[in-house]
């Protein structure tokens, strides 16, 4: 591949896969994700990886979990109506602790909704989608370029502590062509799950070392060892036991929550001396770039805050924001859903304000301009 090439965002998520080391795609192809797909369905097996087709966005999941196990890096990419399919297995992946990538492009819902059209209205249906409580890892790109970089890193959480990674696209980022600077693949950064250091006759599969994350052999490394959804032991086995329960679903949690700093990623613009904030992300972001250099032209005092981790929250960025700033604007493509985690993060430190839009459009850089203007007064 050229050093510097014109590349749609859906294709650079697929070749930071690629470079990521992922060699299994199993999905179902749906607007505005497919382009995902179809560049694996070809690249895939000129590196020795496999491509399928699954006949549901369910049996896309069930086939990518199952590959994981093999101890192959495996993702599949969905939108919309698919992304609600596969909830009650990215949840078995959560409780079994399978590594594994979900790319969800989205689009305007519910239901099939404007499937040719951009939102972000699956920010909480990435968080609280499954049942049952889970830690969650989601990943939200911004250009081109970071479709690829962020596909590699949400591979590298996912092996490091074993857990399903959402990487949230929209319409606008997926479907958007920019130039991009592909890196060698040698240069990158790659992580790759632990491996057990103990004998298979002392091994404990959902034993975790002091990171709170079990070693996992993969299938076929001499380790027999039991999975399920079940709430389970070391063993792997089912238990009812009170205090197993206790602890595995706290450790869910805690095993991302104790590694914050490693998982949260954002990015500022303009805030040193900013009274008013916009909080941005995905393709609305870059309309936030333009809308905070227009405010400064006219004197406003307004910088950007950009979450790229959007689960785990940034809380402590966001808190200390609250405190510098006199408003907060969320601008988001949706009803109104981000803002809310932001008003409990706040808890009044700063006025907030939602910035939503849902029409099946983009916020342009004059309506997020003219909120703005409105809160600096």
């Amino acid at each position: 591949m050229a050093k510097a090439v014109l590349m749609q965002g859906n294709h650079a998520c697929a070749e930071g896969a690629l470079a990521a080391g992922a060699r299994f795609f199993a999905g179902y192809p749906i607007t505005p994700s497919t382009e995902v797909a179809e560049l694996l369905a070809k690249r895939l097996p000129q590196v020795g990886g496999t491509f399928i087709q699954m006949e549901d966005e369910i049996a896309g999941m069930a086939a990518t979990i199952g590959a994981a196990l093999t101890g192959v890096k495996s993702l599949t990419a969905t939108s919309g109506p698919g992304f609600s399919l596969k909830q009650e297995l990215i949840g078995y992946a959560s409780m079994a602790e399978v590594p594994c990538v979900i790319v969800n492009v989205q689009r305007v819902g519910p239901s099939t909704g404007q499937p040719t059209s951009p939102a972000q209205a699956d920010i909480m249906q990435a968080r609280w989608g499954s049942h049952g409580d889970r830690g969650v890892i989601a990943l939200s790109p911004s250009s081109v370029p970071e479709c690829f970089s962020l596909t590699v890193e949400a591979f590298n959480l996912a092996e490091k502590y074993r857990t399903p990674v959402v990487l949230l696209l929209d319409e606008i980022i997926g479907h958007m062509r920019e130039k991009i600077e592909v890196p060698d693949t040698e240069s990158l950064t790659i992580v790759n799950r632990k491996k057990p250091a103990l004998p298979p006759g002392e091994f404990l599969p959902y034993k975790p070392d002091a990171d709170g994350v079990p070693p996992m052999p993969a299938y076929g490394d001499g380790y027999r060892f039991h999975v399920t959804g079940l709430a389970h032991d070391y063993t792997g086995f089912p238990s009812g036991a009170n205090s197993t329960s206790h602890e595995l679903i706290a450790r869910l949690h805690t095993k991302i929550t104790d590694h914050l700093a490693e998982i949260i990623y954002f990015e500022e613009q303009c805030l040193e001396d900013a009274e008013v904030a916009v909080i941005a992300f995905g393709g609305t972001a870059r309309t936030a770039y333009a809308a905070v250099e227009m405010a400064r032209g006219q004197g406003i005092k307004a910088g950007l805050f950009r979450p790229i981790t959007i689960w785990p929250s940034p809380e402590e960025q966001i808190k200390a924001l609250a405190k510098k700033v006199k408003t907060i604007i969320v601008a988001e493509l949706n009803y109104g859903q981000y803002v809310d985690e932001i008003e409990r993060i706040v808890a009044g430190q700063a006025q907030v304000v939602s910035l939503a839009k849902w029409n099946n459009d983009p916020i342009t850089p004059q309506e997020m301009l003219a909120a703005i203007t409105e809160a600096s007064r």
